[in-house]
């Protein structure tokens, strides 16, 4: 089984231009994505995608691999699809380009399920809500499992709704479960090809989020869950919060 992590790059982003080049404790981003995802023990290669020459150049100026993608694709999905349809592999993980410390166990775990379970098609992760600000917080996408851990449905907001309205009024999560999901995802090679010619679907135009086009269309995705999360950079201030660590 031959798995290829792929780190999609681009260069504009709305509320943090540059992204992938901005530093991080003296390294650009896509830098220290790299370096951790290179440290996953069951990747047999990682790969930047970009169609920005700025990017191309500064993961070959630090020694990673790096592909020229199309310009035109409208998702990170579709980058993926791209490399993945030229290059030998069974396995690929996306993996975020704006988590600079993911950590490599995380990538493992998810890819294992996919090792041992030649049904599953998608995987991805998940971790337990443990305060009010990421309950409602609508950048971090809430999960909701059945009893085989695989995934219901996503969504921006808090899932499932609680009819006692305890946590609306006061935001004491107590006993309640939630899981907030953590945006790595692993496909087989055929399914991810497959997915990246799928229409969009109704529910990923409301929420705003790609794997739902996945649940819709009826396929499954596997979730598994962790208890390290995994923090993205989404605004200068998330960035000048991580610097100052």
């Amino acid at each position: 089984m031959i798995i290829a992590g792929i780190i999609p790059a681009r260069y504009a982003s709305t509320r943090l231009p540059g992204k992938p080049l901005l530093p991080v404790h003296g390294k650009p981003m896509i830098q220290r994505v790299y370096e951790q995802s290179k440290k996953a023990k069951l990747l047999n290669r990682v790969i930047v995608a970009t169609d920005d020459k700025r990017i191309f150049d500064c993961v070959n100026a630090f020694g990673g691999e790096v592909m020229m993608t199309s310009n035109k694709h409208q998702s990170g999905t579709d980058r993926l699809s791209e490399v993945a349809e030229k290059i030998k592999c069974d396995i690929v993980v996306n993996i975020q380009g704006d988590e600079p410390y993911i950590d490599p166990e995380n990538i493992d775990l998810a890819i294992k399920p996919m090792l041992t379970d030649k049904s599953l098609d998608v995987s991805t992760l998940a971790i337990k809500i443990k305060n009010a600000d990421d309950l409602k917080d609508v950048n971090k996408v809430k999960v909701v499992i059945d009893k085989n851990n695989l995934a219901l449905y996503f969504s921006r907001n808090f899932i499932p709704y609680d009819m006692e309205q305890k946590v609306l009024k006061d935001f004491q999560i107590g006993n309640r479960i939630f899981y907030k999901h953590i945006g790595l995802y692993v496909y087989s090679k055929k399914y991810l090809l497959k997915f990246a010619k799928m229409k969009t679907g109704y529910l990923e135009k409301m929420e705003k989020l790609e794997q739902l086009r996945i649940l819709e269309s009826g396929d499954k995705i596997k979730v598994i869950l962790t208890k390290k999360d995994s923090v993205s950079v989404d605004s200068p201030e998330d960035l000048k919060k991580l610097n100052r660590k």
